[in-house]
């Protein structure tokens, strides 16, 4: 972790970090391998099949056995306090710390425009970046949200502000299940993602903070939608599975659908989860 290879070259990671730019360097090659693969290569100084290294020099190749029980060293924990007097406790946070910010309910109709478009398998670290540059804001969702799409578009944070829209491909958000991917965009106003399919994950998290995910019912509709395309969503109270989306500047209408559940469904009209959550504890429902 943090290790960044030369330009152009080949680096191994024993971790799922092999999004393009990932390691910190732009033209970087990164391979996922095994700790053994890993550890031959290092003796080696190349891509090593660590079977073969153990029968060079004459070592057993190495086998692990996991411990029959794991203890929890339970002295680290303190237990919490009681509902009634952590009600009173002040959170005190950090200056590069913020709060999560409140996102408003799905209105009963969205107009605005396609902010970006976006090709296939489009990964979450495409939406946002993780990196020495950004890290440090993990917990600061508007200076966080100064590195999304970056990767794709540099001008989107700057162009963001305003609800938009964004038109993406086949497997959108694919990769690490970062929940900064939904967040960031919904923090500079993206309301609905419209692709031709959707990675598990990131689709439950574009839930999970009130974004509409919507998928094309004819893919080939993908390619009729341009960047800056003002795109019109009625009657959304999402009681069925399909609806229209209207191009206000072709005059076009495409069937798009959701897969979301009665419960997701719920979320993304409460503006995300976590603003459900808190509504069914004022109401006792």
């Amino acid at each position: 972790m943090g290790q960044a290879p030369a330009s152009g070259r080949n680096s191994l990671r024993t971790f799922p970090r092999n999004f393009p730019g990932r390691s910190g360097t732009e033209e970087d090659s990164v391979w996922l391998c095994s700790p053994e693969t890993a550890a031959a290569a290092a003796l080696t100084g190349e891509i090593t099949d660590p079977r073969e290294l153990a029968h060079t020099f004459g070592i057993d190749y190495p086998s692990l056995a996991l411990p029959e029980r794991v203890s929890v060293n339970t002295a680290m924990l303190v237990p919490p306090l009681p509902p009634e007097e952590a009600a009173h406790e002040e959170l005190v946070r950090g200056p590069n710390i913020s709060s999560l910010p409140d996102f408003p309910p799905l209105p009963d109709r969205i107009e605005a425009s396609v902010l970006l478009k976006v090709g296939d398998d489009v990964s979450t670290d495409e939406i946002s970046p993780a990196g020495a540059r950004a890290l440090p804001y993990r917990s600061n969702v508007p200076k966080l949200a100064e590195f999304t799409f970056t990767r794709i578009d540099e001008t989107y944070p700057a162009r963001a502000g305003e609800e938009h829209i964004v038109v993406g491909g086949e497997n959108y958000g694919q990769g690490s299940s970062r929940e900064h991917a939904a967040i960031t965009p919904r923090f500079l106003g993206l309301r609905a993602v419209i692709a031709k399919s959707f990675a598990r994950i990131h689709w439950q998290n574009l839930a999970n903070f009130g974004v509409l995910a919507l998928e094309f019912t004819d893919p080939a509709d993908y390619d009729r939608i341009e960047p800056g395309h003002p795109l019109m969503l009625a009657d959304l109270t999402l009681t069925k599975p399909e609806l229209t989306v209207h191009n206000v500047r072709t005059g076009e209408d495409y069937l798009v659908r959701h897969r979301l559940s009665p419960r997701q469904v719920d979320a993304v009209h409460a503006g995300g989860r976590i603003p459900l959550v808190a509504r069914e504890l004022a109401t006792g429902s």
